[in-house]
């Protein structure tokens, strides 16, 4: 018997510390228990050699800790059940035949600006939308943080692809007057045939690096806001006209020309209001100054939509005066603006899509882009 609870003690220590495993307690009963008391019995010869604790204590070499993995099991836990969906809406295009292109990050729909009603959705392997355009036949471009796609409006599908520009993360696009597809990224600008798909030719060692946003002046040029200042490219040779630099602020984010050809430049500290043909600096907009500037759109009524990372305003441009500062919104960070869309103003903000039509007193929300509705 003596040797049973050596034996017993044993087992139950090295379970214990993880040396053996058992079968379930369940199993272990008193018949189990009866038949191992005989066989120790039948097995008198056989000696158990003694085994001292110490030995059974598992040892660690004397080192650092393993290092902290974070979050820790417990605290990802929480943090993937409060990850939430990203309802922004960074992109918005009013095309040809009148509908509206939605470009958020849940991806890419058009709908009816008259009524709101969503009229289709297109199905993209990458949702993060960078930049939006149509070509002169209509055609939709799509620039994502995974390159270039086309679709057709038709039928909804991608038609191109093009993963070989100078990055993938497509930030601008824009179609020219010859009915070229000006494509902009975190590390230059191409010159894309709408039809094939295919680079024509790239604009090498683009001065500020980065295509933040593209517009056309009146003589069908090409200006680029990069992060130091604006450049002017031809777009026959696609060679640099012109460099302006030294703005206050540096990176243009957001970019228009106004119907007297003044570049009104989108900053994260500024508005700025700039003479093309010299490079000086006309105004400094004071009610925009030390707020970020993502969007300047002009109206057809003359004015101009500016939208920040705290809010949406319409300014005189002649004056730079506040006309209006609108409510209501999904969010006060503003990413893009639509003006003159069926009659409405269209918003896409960091919490969704918001329209606004003359004589409202704020914004209304479009439900099936806002986490009304999921």
């Amino acid at each position: 018997m003596g040797l049973f609870r050596k034996r017993t003690n044993l087992l139950i220590t090295s379970a214990l510390l993880g040396l053996i495993s058992l079968p379930s307690m369940g199993v272990i009963g008193i018949n189990n228990l009866a038949r191992a008391e005989q066989a120790d019995t039948n097995a008198a010869t056989q000696k158990t050699p003694d085994v001292k604790p110490a030995e059974l204590i598992p040892s660690y070499p004397a080192s650092a800790p393993p290092r902290r993995i974070d979050p820790l099991p417990d605290e990802r836990d929480i943090q993937e059940r409060t990850i939430e969906t990203d309802y922004r809406v960074s992109n918005l295009l009013g095309d040809f035949a009148g509908n509206l292109w939605v470009g958020s990050w849940r991806g890419l729909s058009r709908i009816d600006p008259k009524t709101g009603k969503i009229l289709a959705r297109v199905s993209l392997p990458n949702l993060a939308i960078g930049a939006l355009a149509q070509d002169k036949v209509g055609r939709l471009w799509v620039g994502t943080y995974e390159g270039l796609m086309r679709v057709e409006p038709r039928t909804n599908e991608i038609t191109a692809q093009n993963l070989f520009l100078p990055s993938k993360r497509v930030l601008s696009l824009l179609t020219d007057k010859r009915g070229y597809l000006w494509v902009g990224t975190d590390n230059g600008l191409a010159l894309v045939s709408p039809d094939q798909g295919l680079i024509m030719t790239t604009v090498k060692n683009l001065p500020g690096v980065s295509a933040n946003t593209l517009t056309l002046d009146a003589d069908g040029q090409l200006w680029v806001g990069t992060l130091d200042g604006v450049v002017r490219i031809n777009t026959a040779s696609a060679l640099v006209m012109k460099r302006i630099n030294d703005l206050p602020g540096s990176t243009v984010q957001a970019l228009a020309i106004s119907p007297e050809g003044l570049i009104w430049a989108g900053m994260p500290n500024n508005l700025l209001v700039i003479n093309p043909k010299n490079g000086i600096v006309l105004r400094s907009v004071a009610r925009l100054r030390g707020r970020n500037v993502t969007a300047v759109r002009f109206a057809k009524d003359g004015s101009v939509w500016v939208g920040t990372n705290n809010g949406l305003l319409r300014l005189n441009p002649n004056t730079g005066a506040v006309l209006d500062e609108v409510a209501g919104l999904p969010s006060s960070r503003v990413l893009s603006i639509v003006p003159d869309v069926a009659g409405k103003l269209w918003i896409g903000t960091s919490e969704g899509l918001a329209w606004l039509m003359p004589k409202m007193d704020k914004a209304r929300p479009h439900l099936a882009f806002s986490r009304a509705v999921k």
